[in-house]
């Protein structure tokens, strides 16, 4: 076991906390739901970026690499000049949903390269203009633009032509849970001089100003004394907090401190005087403004700014040592000073953490993969480890106001979030993007567990875990969805994701929590009957869940009441149900291995399934079936007022998901249940029509095992046959959400004068169907298509090698399944590899990010990704779910292993 492992299982185990501090601090916490107060929901204008200098958040803080603990009492981040800009860089700016021609938008450029699970040892990097950065110009260009228009991007404004910028590394290593050293090292990429101020900041989350606890914490300066030639002046911040205790923030060689309160100055905002003389953006005001009275010359306060100004030569790199330490108080002396200079062991630690996180990595990642596989494996989870981030939102106290401000509008009581009172979220919990979704999404959490499984089981497991407790989790057995609309519907993919990592756990350390498996089944019991009872509109086993994190890949929102009147029968929703009833019976079939109880659970489940898959074939015995037998290929239907059926003819995921619910069971497992066999072969014999609808069950497969899919032999390969082909969801990179058959057959569907059209679009949408930069028509996502590989891999399971299929469709070229998943891993994966030519797909056609060596190595992970060439889209930083490829190079690295071992035993038997 390696010091990081070690330090894994010191933190799970509760005996050392080494998870209290971490990179729990938002990119953006301005324009968000929690900080909307208006009436009527405009979170987007209600909190601009512009107030978010001088305006105090209600709820959680954002900084540039910013860490915190884990209740996010105190925080640290970096602020920058760079002598020109009108404002101090605090944080990351970008467009709001309503700017952004294709919805909310950041604009800047910054990587996360390293990160371990305890946040032992952290890095990541910024690229910081040298010129004024071009806040207008970004929010007006993009304003001109339509949603044909491409995205103007930073780069388009020649900022950083010539190299006229600065690359900014923040590093982190802990030498204790409570001692944290910080490096921060700036670079003048340019060709002549530059001027450079480094803030590095301490704050207080502002929990006193809202009339629920009105105790102050406190920052004061302390001067250290000089301890050598390097340090120069050896200054400090001394912060008292009530709750979290004493630390002190040691700034080697600062020039001096700047003090200031983390309020709200409420003077230059709305005309009113300010409660403290000093606010938020006192330090900003000192700096940008030379403004000497706006920060307290009695150097105390709530927040405070080490100072560093620097004039660096071309290809100058600058660095200043920090050092964040819980104080150790002894007697009854309040503070006392190290006896050693607190940058004694700072470059010996820094050096012994970045060996153990490159010892961990190498641990975990499999020999098989390259240099360059394991380059984009280590950033992907760097990406989910720094995408952690402390989430607060009090539902209740959110909708009534606070004792200590003005009571908000009555509407918020009427408006959104307001059935979901109960919710109570305060905690460290993992961000799709800490920019643009800097907000938990429920499916969303479930896909980012697989790959942070990988590197630590146990903070998997507490997601899916949190979003189960009863102060998530609906009374009524819905999971909150996000921040925009709890009462949302997501896919239901927890039982998937909760099965998934059980056994992930098990390969990686031999070991089963059932506990976990057990606590999760119970709440998942609950959100299954939520949806039975809620989404079942007619009682016919045909789900219609709304838009099911689909956006705008259908017709119509699926959210909203249909222009047609009716209600509209998902293939999506009603396979889903399908896939989530498996994922049931294979938990219970795994308790029931201990607990018999179990069994007649599963047999329900059987049960369940079977029934949604004869509706998914004969809506409510109407004899309409949403498979097209024309097409082969299965569609949405509108079941019309009058109570006829209207297939809806997209090609999409929609038609593609039946191919998720699949599960195969093993005969040694049938043979120790013999009451579930029982069970399970007296509704096969009674009930013949379903066994032959949906099951091979009387014909074993590879290894005697037996099979239950939605989707059998013969359907199953006609559904794959569109889906392998080029001409309709095979990309290069990946299977599209829409076929590009409807780029030149778009679909058209006529209501009531108007007319709804589905048109394959490979990178942005151009309608603005259900807002933000949403878009399922034509790219690749990853959670689908990791999906779709996970279902192949279970048909391989039962069908063996014999069962193949054409890939790509036409090519003549055949394979079995397990092939066919082997194939679309690699081609999810080629997104971010070097190409023959040194290109990264993903980087599309921007030559700086392709070839230039201070810029190509540093990996982006996309929301999306283009259908055709694979660049990539929407938000930059959603290393949430595709954050996958790091689980599809463990897959692929593990099989080329065991390939190898197989081939060296057949070479040495002669073979």
């Amino acid at each position: 076991m390696n010091p990081e492992q070690e330090r894994v299982q010191l933190n799970e185990s509760g005996k050392e906390h080494w998870e209290l501090f971490g990179p729990y601090v938002s990119e953006r916490a301005w324009a968000t739901v929690r900080e909307d107060y208006s009436p009527n929901g405009a979170a987007w204008e209600y909190f601009p970026h512009d107030h978010a200098r001088s305006r105090a958040y209600r709820w959680s803080e954002d900084g540039i690499g910013g860490i915190s603990d884990d209740k996010q009492r105190i925080c640290f981040a970096l602020a920058l000049w760079n002598g020109k800009d009108s404002i101090l860089k605090e944080r990351f700016f970008g467009l709001t949903g309503n700017e952004g021609n294709h919805g909310e938008d950041v604009k800047e450029y910054y990587y996360y390269l390293d990160n371990t699970p305890t946040h032992s040892y952290m890095r990541m990097f910024y690229k910081y203009p040298q010129a004024a950065f071009p806040y207008t110009q970004l929010v007006e260009e993009n304003r001109k633009r339509s949603r044909a228009d491409f995205e103007y991007e930073l780069l388009d404004t020649g900022i950083f032509a010539e190299n006229r910028y600065f690359d900014v590394n923040i590093e982190y290593a802990k030498a204790t849970p409570t001692d944290i050293l910080i490096r921060i090292s700036a670079t003048n990429r340019g060709s002549e001089s530059a001027q450079l101020w480094l803030l590095p900041t301490l704050w207080f989350r502002n929990t006193w100003s809202w009339g629920r606890d009105e105790r102050r914490p406190n920052m004061s300066a302390h001067e250290v004394g000089l301890s050598n030639e390097r340090e120069g002046n050896l200054l400090s911040v001394y912060a008292v907090h009530h709750i979290l205790g004493d630390y002190e923030l040691y700034c080697e060689g600062a020039q001096q401190l700047l003090f200031t309160h983390n309020e709200t100055n409420t003077q230059k905002l709305y005309g009113i005087q300010n409660a403290n003389f000093f606010a938020k953006d006192g330090i900003n005001e000192f700096v940008i403004a030379n403004n000497r009275l706006a920060v307290n010359p009695a150097r105390q306060g709530t927040k405070a700014a080490a100072l560093y100004q620097k004039n660096l030569a071309p290809g100058e790199t600058y660095s200043i040592r920090l050092r964040l330490s819980q104080v150790q108080h002894h007697s009854d002396e309040i503070h006392v000073a190290p006896t050693l200079s607190p940058f004694t062991d700072f470059d010996e630690i820094f050096k012994k953490r970045k060996q153990e996180a490159k010892e961990f990595y190498s641990a975990i990642q499999p020999t098989a993969l390259s240099e360059d596989e394991k380059l984009v494996q280590r950033q992907a989870l760097a990406g989910m480890l720094w995408s952690k981030q402390f989430y607060h939102y009090v539902v209740e106290e959110w909708l009534e106001g606070d004792p200590g401000q003005p009571p908000p509008p009555s509407e918020r009581l009427h408006g959104r979030n307001m059935d979901w009172k109960h919710l109570f979220n305060e905690r460290v919990m993992s961000m799709p993007d800490k920019w643009e979704y800097p907000w938990y999404a429920a499916w969303d959490l479930g896909f980012h567990c697989l790959p942070l499984a990988l590197v630590d089981s146990g903070f998997a497991k507490s997601q899916l875990d949190l979003l189960m407790r009863e102060w998530y989790q609906h009374p009524n057995g819905a999971l909150p969805a996000y921040e925009w609309a709890f009462g949302d519907v997501n896919p239901p993919v927890f039982a998937w994701a909760a099965w998934r990592i059980y056994k992930m756990e098990k390969r990686l350390t031999g070991k089963t929590d059932r506990a976990f498996l057990e606590t999760i089944f119970h709440k998942l019991l609950m959100n299954f009957t939520w949806w039975v009872n809620r989404k079942d509109s007619e009682g016919n086993n045909i789900f219609s869940g709304g838009f099911l994190g689909l956006d705008n890949i259908g017709v119509f929102d699926r959210s909203a009441p249909l222009p047609t009147g009716g209600t509209l029968e998902q293939s999506d929703g009603t396979s889903w149900m399908g896939m989530y009833s498996l994922n049931m019976m294979r938990i219970a079939l795994e308790l029931a291995q201990e607990n018999p109880v179990y069994e007649n659970i599963a047999t329900k489940f059987f049960e369940h399934f079977l029934s949604i898959a004869s509706a998914l074939n004969d809506l409510g015995g109407s004899g309409i079936s949403l498979w097209d037998r024309e097409d082969e290929f299965f569609y949405d239907a509108l079941h019309l007022p009058d109570g006829s059926y209207q297939r809806l003819k997209v090609r999409s995921l929609v038609g593609l998901i039946p191919l998720l619910a699949v599960e195969t069971i093993e005969p040694e497992m049938l043979e120790k249940m013999p009451g579930f066999k029982f069970r399970l072969e007296w509704y096969l014999d009674n009930r013949p029509d379903l066994a032959r609808l949906v099951s091979r069950w009387y014909e074993p497969g590879a290894g005697e095992r037996r099979l239950l899919a939605l989707v059998r032999g013969h359907r199953m390969k006609r559904l794959l046959r569109r889906m392998l082909d080029s001409n309709e969801f095979l990309g290069e990179f990946g299977i599209r959400s829409l076929s590009k058959y409807h780029e030149q057959n778009p679909y058209m569907l006529h209501v009531n004068g108007d007319t709804y059209t589905v048109r394959y679009e490979p990178a942005e949408s151009h309608t603005e169907l259900f807002g933000g930069n949403s878009n399922w028509r034509g790219p690749i996502w990853f959670p689908i298509n990791y999906l779709l590989i996970e279902a192949l891999q279970r048909f391989y399971h039962y069908y063996g090698d014999d069962f193949k299929v054409e890939c790509p469709t036409g090519s003549g070229n055949m394979m079995n399944l397990d092939q066919v998943a082997d194939e679309l891993s690699n081609r999810l994966i080629r997104l971010f590899l070097r190409d023959a030519n040194g290109k990264r797909p993903f980087n599309g056609g921007i030559e700086l990010f392709q070839r230039d060596p201070l810029w190509r190595d540093n990996i982006l992970f996309h929301e999306y990704f283009h259908g055709d060439n694979g660049a990539g889209i929407g938000a930059s930083h959603q290393t949430g779910w595709t954050g996958l490829v790091a689980k599809l190079l463990d897959q692929q690295g593990y099989k080329r292993e065991i390939s190898s071992v197989a081939a060296q035993a057949l070479k040495q038997k002669g073979g």
